[in-house]
């Protein structure tokens, strides 16, 4: 089987302000460990897909700081999307470019943004999807078992079965808590955006559901590019065509995984101390502090008696809020 990733590496990562900024977005920090996401993530393909055969999705702005990073991913295989206009757009794009050079190709689609506890059952929910997507000429997603009651995620709720796979019944976006532990009972699944398909039945796919893609078509035929991101209304490949197609299975992966959407995942996907705390950098803490995010890039920063905050200085800016508050720093930083 010749395969393929495409790894989507845009995104401004305001969620981490003020670490991350426009020119080192979320992707390109050490959020879960000592390398950059981005850089763990084509890592975490290494014995699956060799680097010659992965496509890096980004912005034009962070081209050369994504070569920085991976020096072992030919700059030719850097993508620079025209335009911010969601996954959807994005993926057709790859599986075009990929469908030119090898029309039997599989292609596996991931983010660089993840925090995967295990990755060797990564790579084997990934071979496995590969081998479903592959003998039933299916799209196919990776899906795990909840651990929480998460309000913030998408969920997959299983059909019938397909081989070692099954049939996806219905998909739920961000539940309400009540709902979302309604679904964690019934055995439904987090939709971890880990996806994989044969690039020719994706793109027929992609062409009879897409409708917000219509538009742009013919330019992307015709090798413009750019027209056909200017053309395209900005969708999601799982609204675009994973809801609307017929053709679609989930496998089960058994692997740890978290999106690491704002400051407080930290204290998911890192060690914390005896009091609960996540502490990066030149930091001193004090008087009983618990369950805290503490991240310094540069100065010195001490805390004393508190719980439950999150405070960062990096890029001679400090930041202090309460966990749970993640939604308003978007609305902060457009505001700065």
């Amino acid at each position: 089987m010749s395969v393929w990733a495409a790894i989507l590496a845009g995104g401004s990562g305001t969620r981490f302000w003020p670490l991350s900024t426009p020119q080192r977005p979320k992707q390109l920090l050490p959020l879960a460990g000592d390398r950059p996401l981005l850089v763990q993530a084509v890592d975490r393909l290494d014995g699956l897909i060799p680097p010659e055969r992965i496509l890096i999705l980004t912005g034009p702005f962070l081209v050369d700081a994504t070569a920085a990073a991976l020096p072992q991913i030919p700059r030719t295989q850097i993508f620079a999307e025209p335009r911010a206009a969601s996954t959807a757009p994005a993926l057709v794009w790859a599986a075009r470019w990929i469908s030119q050079r090898d029309p039997g190709g599989q292609m596996l689609s991931l983010h660089a943004d993840w925090a995967v506890g295990d990755d060797r059952a990564f790579r084997a929910a990934a071979h496995e999807a590969l081998g479903v997507a592959k003998e039933y000429d299916v799209l196919v997603t990776v899906g795990v078992k909840p651990t929480r009651n998460e309000t913030g995620y998408g969920y997959i709720v299983p059909g019938k079965p397909l081989g070692g796979a099954r049939t996806v019944r219905r998909f739920v976006e961000k539940p309400s808590p009540t709902r979302a532990a309604l679904l964690r009972r019934r055995g439904a699944l987090w939709n971890t955006g880990l996806f994989t398909w044969g690039v020719a039945r994706f793109l027929g796919e992609a062409g009879a559901y897409a409708r917000e893609l219509t538009a742009g078509w013919p330019k992307l035929t015709d090798g413009d590019v750019a027209g056909f991101f200017a053309a395209v209304t900005p969708v999601s490949v799982d609204v675009a065509v994973l809801e609307r197609t017929k053709r679609l299975a989930v496998v089960t992966g058994n692997f740890p995984w978290d999106d690491i959407g704002s400051w407080d995942a930290l204290l998911r996907i890192r060690t914390p101390d005896a009091h609960g705390n996540v502490v990066v950098g030149n930091v001193t803490l004090a008087g009983d502090v618990h369950r805290s995010v503490v991240w310094s890039d540069s100065e010195h920063v001490a805390v004393i008696g508190l719980e439950g905050v999150v405070v960062v200085r990096a890029h001679g800016h400090t930041l202090v809020m309460p966990t749970g508050r993640a939604e308003h720093l978007k609305e902060l930083v457009q505001r700065l």
